[in-house]
C-alpha cells in the first residue's frame, strides 16, 4: 500500500515539473518561420532593387524574425520574360517585373501602356493602382498581386540627335510589346532586347536607342554609350511595373501576420511612386554631367508626334476586341486612363511634388 502511494505521490510530482515549464498557452504551428524567396530583375545598386530589398528587411522586422526572405538581384532567380511563370510555378515567392515582359500575358494591364500622355511616374502610379482596384482584371487570378507601380514617361533615349519625327527612321530602338507598337508607329523599327544587354546593344551599334525612361540613363548608365535625349513624354509610353506573390506561398501567412503584411505593401505601393519621381531627376542630372544633349521639342513637333501615335491606341482596342472584349468595354479603360492622368495631374501640382517631365504645374 505504501508502494504504491509513493507511486502515485511520484507520478502528480513528475505532472508538476512537467506543467512547471511548459509555456502558458497553445503552442500553434504558425508560429515557426516562414522562409520566402523574392526574384527582381534589376541589379542590386538601382533604386529600385534596394527599395524591395528594405521591402525585405522590414517585413523581417515588423514580424520579429517570422518571415525571412532570401533575396535574389539582377535576374539572378528568374530572368525577366520568365518572373510571371516562375511565381506562378513558385520558383520564387514573390517576384519584381513589368507586363512587357510577357506580351499577351496580362492584355487588359497593358492597357496603362498606351502612350496616353502620363507626365511623371508619380501620376503614373497613382494610374495603375487605381485601374487595377476598379477593373481587376482576371488575368492576375493566378497570382497575388501584392502593389502594382510604374516607370515614369519613356524618353527617347539615342545615339544620333532626333530633334523631328524623320529622324527616327531607319533606326533600331529597343522597345518590348506596346511600347514597340508606339516606335513603329513613329517610324523606327523595335528591338525586345532585354533591357540588361541594352548598354552592349548601344555601344556595338546593334541598335540606336531605346524608349525608357530618364532615370535608365543612370540604372543602367546609358547615359555612357547614348548621348542625346529627346523629352517626348507627351507620346511616351510608361511600363507597369508589378510586385507579385505565388497564391499558394501568400496563404503561407498565418493570420496574425497577414495584415501586418498586407499594411506594409500598402506603404511601399506609396514609396515606389516617390522613388520613381525622384530617381528621374537622377538620371537627368547624371547625363547632364555625361555630356548628354537633351532636347525638348516644340509645340508643333508635338502635336506630329501625338497624331503619329493615334493608331497605336486604335490597334490595341482592335487587338482587344479580336479577343472577345467589348469595344465599349475597352474603349472604357482608355477612358478612365485618361481621366485619372488628368485626376492625378491636378493632385500633383496640388500636393507639389516635382517631376523633371509633365506640364509646367509640375515641373521644380
Amino acid at each position: 500500500m505504501r508502494q504504491k502511494r509513493y507511486t502515485v505521490l511520484g507520478g502528480l510530482l513528475c505532472l508538476a515539473v512537467v506543467l512547471l515549464f511548459t509555456p502558458c498557452g497553445p503552442v500553434h504551428a504558425e508560429d515557426k518561420v516562414i522562409n520566402f524567396k523574392f526574384a527582381h530583375i534589376f541589379p542590386q545598386p538601382a533604386k529600385q532593387s534596394l527599395l524591395c530589398e528594405a521591402f525585405v528587411k522590414e517585413l523581417e522586422e515588423r514580424t520579429n524574425g517570422r518571415i525571412k526572405t532570401r533575396y535574389f538581384g539582377g535576374g539572378s532567380l528568374l530572368n525577366p520574360p520568365g518572373m510571371a511563370k516562375g511565381l506562378e510555378a513558385g520558383i520564387s515567392d514573390m517576384g519584381f517585373a513589368h507586363v512587357e515582359y510577357s506580351p499577351g500575358r496580362f492584355p487588359v494591364t497593358e492597357a496603362c501602356d498606351l502612350p496616353l500622355g502620363y507626365p511623371s511616374g508619380w501620376v503614373a502610379n497613382q494610374v495603375v493602382n487605381d485601374f487595377y482596384q476598379k477593373f481587376k482584371p482576371k488575368e492576375w487570378d493566378k497570382l497575388k498581386v501584392l502593389w502594382m507601380h510604374a516607370s515614369t514617361p519613356n524618353v527617347m533615349i539615342t545615339t544620333k540627335p532626333v530633334k523631328k519625327l524623320e529622324d527616327l527612321k531607319g533606326l533600331t530602338i529597343r522597345a518590348p510589346g506596346r511600347v514597340g507598337d508606339t516606335v513603329t508607329a513613329l517610324g523606327a523599327s523595335p528591338a525586345p532586347m532585354p533591357i540588361m544587354e541594352v548598354y552592349d546593344g548601344l555601344s556595338k551599334g546593334v541598335i540606336q536607342g531605346v524608349n525608357t525612361p530618364f532615370e535608365t540613363l543612370k540604372t543602367f548608365r546609358f547615359g555612357e554609350v547614348a548621348k542625346y535625349v529627346t523629352s517626348s513624354w507627351e507620346v511616351g509610353n510608361m511600363y507597369t511595373f508589378y510586385v507579385a506573390m505565388n497564391r499558394r506561398s501568400y496563404e503561407k501567412i498565418p493570420p496574425d501576420l497577414k495584415g501586418i503584411f498586407d499594411e506594409l505593401c500598402g506603404e511601399y505601393k506609396e514609396r515606389f511612386a516617390l522613388m520613381w519621381n525622384e530617381i528621374d531627376f537622377d538620371g537627368m542630372e547624371f547625363a547632364v554631367q555625361k555630356g548628354v544633349e537633351i532636347i525638348d521639342l516644340p509645340p508643333e513637333e508635338i502635336a506630329r508626334w501625338k497624331k503619329q501615335t493615334e493608331p497605336v491606341v486604335e490597334k490595341y482596342v482592335k487587338d482587344m476586341t479580336g479577343q472577345g472584349y467589348s469595344e465599349q468595354e475597352v474603349r472604357g479603360w482608355i477612358s478612365f486612363l485618361r481621366e485619372r492622368i488628368d485626376y492625378w495631374t491636378k493632385k500633383q501640382a496640388e500636393y507639389r511634388i516635382k517631376s523633371p517631365t509633365g506640364p509646367e504645374s509640375i515641373r521644380p
